[in-house]
């Protein structure tokens, strides 16, 4: 997955916006004003997104482009490693689900007027 991939992947996503509060090098993914997903821009690029606690624990152990999240919550986020990664559709499959841990923390209000 190269960075337009990963960009029109994210932005396929029910009212996904992305932004660059951090800077010029570093493109941030949200919905409902929440990131699930920020990157950098540098190749080859990283990218970290929300998961489960345990989720990050197993992925950590199992996947070998999956590493523990780099200046933010250890818990619930993980970095993924691009230049190890071998199977787009899992790392889809990630994002997809980082985005939904996130959507589902969104205050009732704004998920229904964002109809999610």
């Amino acid at each position: 997955m190269n960075i337009e991939e990963l960009r029109e992947f994210c932005l396929s996503l029910p009212h996904a916006e992305e932004c660059m509060p951090f800077g010029d090098d570093t493109l941030v993914f949200k919905v409902g004003g929440k990131m699930f997903l920020f990157s950098n821009l540098e190749q080859p690029f990283d990218f970290n997104i929300k998961a489960k606690p345990e989720d990050v624990v197993k992925r950590i152990e199992s996947f070998r482009d999956a590493f523990k999240a780099y200046h933010i919550s250890k818990i619930h986020w993980m970095m993924v490693k691009t230049e190890f990664s071998e199977d787009d559709n899992r790392l889809k499959e990630w994002i997809a689900e980082s985005y939904r841990l996130v959507v589902s923390k969104l205050p009732k209000a704004t998920r229904k007027q964002l109809d999610l």
